[in-house]
């Protein structure tokens, strides 16, 4: 999904495309609500269901991360063109606090 303009000259066609843009992209977000109350119900069912901690917290943090992946690229807007720079600094603040936590946790460990 690209974020491009449309400027034919002609109002109609303009209004046209933005209109058919905004229907595409209001699917896209419907469809991932509908995805993430999913996979909060099946967190929950996980839960309720009394697996072993073991499977259901790595479990949770794996659906977490999806969650996230779906806020940030349909709810946010970061799959549209023009967001390379805010993309660069979240993805470089989440590698330094990956590696801090897996240096803490190293450092705790051995």
């Amino acid at each position: 999904m690209t974020n491009e303009q449309l400027n034919s000259g002609n109002p109609r066609v303009d209004y046209e495309y933005r209109r058919r843009k905004n229907a595409e992209e209001m699917k896209y977000q419907v469809i991932s609500f509908i995805l993430m109350i999913l996979l909060t119900l099946i967190a929950f069912g996980a839960v309720a269901a009394d697996f072993s901690k073991w499977f259901i917290i790595p479990f949770i943090l794996l659906l977490a991360v999806v969650q996230v992946i779906f806020q940030l690229y349909y709810f946010m807007h970061m799959s549209h063109k023009g967001h390379e720079a805010p993309q660069l600094f979240m993805y470089s603040g989440a590698l330094v606090g990956f590696l801090t936590l897996l240096t803490f946790f190293t450092i705790i460990w051995w």
